[in-house]
């Protein structure tokens, strides 16, 4: 009882009780801490070892996974202490490293295609995938989902402007405009003035948190500043590294696995880069936190348009691709399009039910499946 009350002290930035005072990271932090350094030294040994790539992939993977859930729980101990408007721009930075990082190697590696289908298949995996489990998960405790359809609104436009912004390289393509054959500097102008768009909707509330009083609180510290501070260094770092061994198995396990390019960024590289990370969302809706659930799960596809896909374009020249642009396949462009309009239209009314969750996962299956030849 002690150490409970200790610890939801500690959350809550009060003294505990006994001689304990502050901040303190919980008995869950040390075991996600304990569980990340675990994963990495299993993928090490692997990899040192020499044995099966497919194997080492797979530990990547898992590692990777973890980490990034260390790297969103670090930004969540700072609390407030850096204000909230720097503090989500640290979260945004530091929230999508290991796809940055997962990106970085397969742009030098020359995997273009899996780093295109990995951009789509992080907005898709958010907006269809886990949006419909938090529906589906949250409906069928609690009843029917609630919440504020201003915040919902606001994320939505975002999120269509956003993606509508994106596609405009990839159309002048397919439509043989005069734009044609200039798709690369047109992707680094609509990069930067997406990056632009982002750094303008930090002032935005809406954009920043969900509706109501608990947000607009202050959040005390968690954690003392200079553990946060580490732990986000070392596992940044950790990030970068294993984002390196999973790219070198990437190759040799689709080949082994005989998964094509599309389908492993679509789906694999996707889903591993943001799946602990987005267990949250899932978890807040099946608590009967609506609001907050939705802000997370939508959040995540916005910055990846707005943040992840602009920095990869802007970078890929001298990560030696120049070749990789925002000019997306016919068939990316339409999944893409069809997610986020359905997405729209899903969560306009303020409601989620359990069958719109089970038809949105339905959704994104037929799209994980209609990509598995490529």
């Amino acid at each position: 009882m002690r150490d409970g009350a200790a610890q939801s002290a500690a959350r809550e930035g009060r003294p505990g009780t006994g001689s304990e005072t502050g901040p303190r990271p919980t008995r869950a932090d040390y075991r996600l801490v304990a569980l990340c350094v675990l994963a990495v030294l299993a993928a090490y040994a692997v990899r040192a070892a020499g044995l099966f790539e497919v194997v080492v992939f797979l530990l990547s993977a898992v590692a990777l996974a973890l980490l990034a859930r260390l790297v969103g729980r670090g930004v969540e101990a700072l609390g407030d202490r850096l204000g909230a408007t720097l503090t989500g721009v640290v979260q945004s930075a530091l929230g999508n490293l290991p796809e940055l990082f997962v990106g970085i190697f397969a742009l030098r590696a020359g995997l273009i295609g899996v780093v295109q289908a990995a951009i789509v298949g992080s907005i898709l995996a958010n907006v269809l995938l886990v949006l419909g489990l938090a529906f589906t998960v949250g409906a069928l405790r609690r009843g029917p989902l609630k919440f504020a359809t201003g915040p919902a609104r606001m994320l939505s436009l975002m999120l269509v402007l956003s993606v509508a912004a994106m596609l405009v390289p990839a159309l002048t393509a397919l439509l043989h405009t005069p734009a044609l054959g200039h798709e690369a500097m047109l992707s680094r102008i609509v990069s930067v003035i997406l990056l632009v768009l982002f750094g303008l909707s930090l002032a935005t509330p809406a954009l920043r948190e969900p509706s109501g009083a608990e947000p607009a609180r202050a959040r005390p510290p968690e954690w003392p500043l200079p553990v946060a501070l580490g732990v986000l260094a070392v596992a940044g770092a950790g990030a970068a590294l294993v984002s390196d061994w999973f790219v070198e198995g990437l190759q040799p396990a689709m080949d082994s696995l005989h998964i094509s390019q599309t389908f492993a960024g679509l789906v694999i590289v996707a889903i591993a880069g943001n799946a602990v990370e987005n267990v949250v969302g899932i978890q807040l809706a099946a608590a009967g936190r609506a609001e907050y659930a939705l802000s997370v799960i939508l959040q995540s596809p916005l910055q990846i348009a707005l943040v992840l896909a602009p920095v990869l374009v802007l970078i890929a020249p001298l990560l030696g691709a120049a070749a990789f642009t925002l000019v997306l396949p016919p068939l990316l462009i339409a999944a893409l399009v069809l997610a986020v309009v359905i997405t729209v239209l899903v969560v306009l009314d303020g409601e989620g039910t359990w069958f719109e969750g089970l038809a949105l996962v339905s959704l994104y299956a037929i799209i994980a499946t209609a990509f598995w030849w490529g």
